[in-house]
């Protein structure tokens, strides 16, 4: 289970705006602020069921958006390579390619 929450932790910075209001508004309170089904059918005056559903159709529309875009994939990809630029030890570009890692982060 850790497993998968910290992976819905990682693509929702990526995707989460593509979900629907609600969808993205139950993972956040679900992934972000750890409240349990109950608690979250309650604070929205739905049913459990509903929660359920929506989680497990926000996760399901997380994965199959990184799998066809791949925004995180390519990220991961990109620090990778910024990581390699930056062990040559050259300030000028190492100033530089710390400036992209900060504009990648800062999409998040």
């Amino acid at each position: 289970m850790n497993d998968k929450f910290e992976h819905v932790n990682l693509l929702l910075p990526f995707y989460g705006k593509l979900l629907s209001e609600r969808q993205l508004e139950i993972l956040k309170y679900y992934y972000y602020e750890d409240l349990s089904l109950s608690e979250i059918a309650e604070n929205l005056s739905i049913s459990r069921n509903a929660v359920f559903d929506a989680l497990k159709k926000g996760e399901r529309a997380l994965e199959d958006l990184e799998e066809k875009l791949h925004l995180y994939a390519d990220y991961q990809k990109r620090l990778e390579q910024y990581r390699l630029i930056l062990s040559y030890n050259n300030s000028e570009i190492n100033t530089i390619v710390e400036k992209l890692i900060k504009e990648e982060e800062s999409y998040e």
